[in-house]
């Protein structure tokens, strides 16, 4: 009897200290992010991870990691990013996207991350140091679809035809091809393109002076109020200690202020 009663003792001393018996702590939260696989070296795919990295997969991670939650990072078209976030099919966009006054109207943007302009590239037997849109006049020129720079092209009316292209390498290929005789875009990514030596009779116009400018920030939800001042108080925290500095250094850009 007494061998009985020590065995149930000791049987229920195990079982209160068994984990299973321990509250489970709470699940960590994962949003879904879209990104695109041709913006290097803000996001591109990178074939041999088969997986999408850049700057903005680095911030957002980092992001992430401060502000309590991590990421699941899916690539899509560029024209698809902003309506795959207000069907909910995603929950962020971190990809080289503008803050525009008509983005705004749609959802909503973190702190600004990286200003910059749009570039020019045309074929490199033409060596002439163009300075403006006007250069091209009458002619027809190139830009990806969806972005802020293929909208004011057409909105100049300068051009006989701004032709939208799907990915940025496109537009290179059509200019190295000589089927497109200019093409506008993020300096950043055709900078970096023209440097891997894909599109080898491509150059970049240095002369040429940007009239778009525009800040990249990370997209969310519309109202996503909580979700939002979690991102940028992150974003600051980030800058303040230099990580910001890091990722862009990394990509070869050079740190700007916020």
């Amino acid at each position: 009897m007494l061998v009985r009663r020590f065995t149930q003792l000791v049987l229920g001393t195990l079982l209160l200290a068994s984990p299973a018996t321990s509250i489970p702590a709470a699940a960590e939260q994962v949003l879904k992010v879209g990104s695109t696989p041709t913006g290097i070296p803000f996001t591109f795919l990178d074939t041999k991870t088969n997986s999408i990295q850049g700057v903005m997969v680095d911030l957002i991670t980092e992001v992430g990691k401060d502000a309590g939650f991590s990421v699941q990072i899916g690539p899509m078209q560029f024209s698809a990013l902003i309506a795959s976030l207000t069907s909910n099919k995603i929950d962020i966009i971190a990809a080289a996207m503008f803050i525009t006054p008509a983005r705004k109207e749609v959802i909503d943007f973190s702190d600004p991350i990286y200003t910059y302009g749009e570039g020019l590239v045309v074929p490199k037997n033409d060596t002439k140091d163009y300075i403006g849109q006007d250069d091209f006049k009458g002619q027809a020129v190139g830009a990806q679809v969806g972005t802020a720079f293929v909208d004011a092209l057409k909105k100049s009316g300068q051009f006989s035809e701004v032709k939208a292209y799907d990915t940025i390498p496109d537009i290179l290929r059509d200019v190295n091809a000589g089927r497109l005789k200019a093409g506008f875009a993020d300096y950043p990514i055709l900078a970096y393109n023209l440097k891997q030596g894909a599109f080898s009779d491509v150059r970049i116009v240095e002369s040429y002076k940007p009239t778009i400018i525009g800040s990249v920030g990370i997209g969310m939800r519309k109202g996503d109020s909580e979700l939002l001042g979690r991102i940028n108080t992150s974003l600051a925290k980030l800058k303040a200690n230099g990580t910001i500095a890091k990722i862009l250094d990394k990509w070869g850009l050079k740190a700007q202020a916020l």
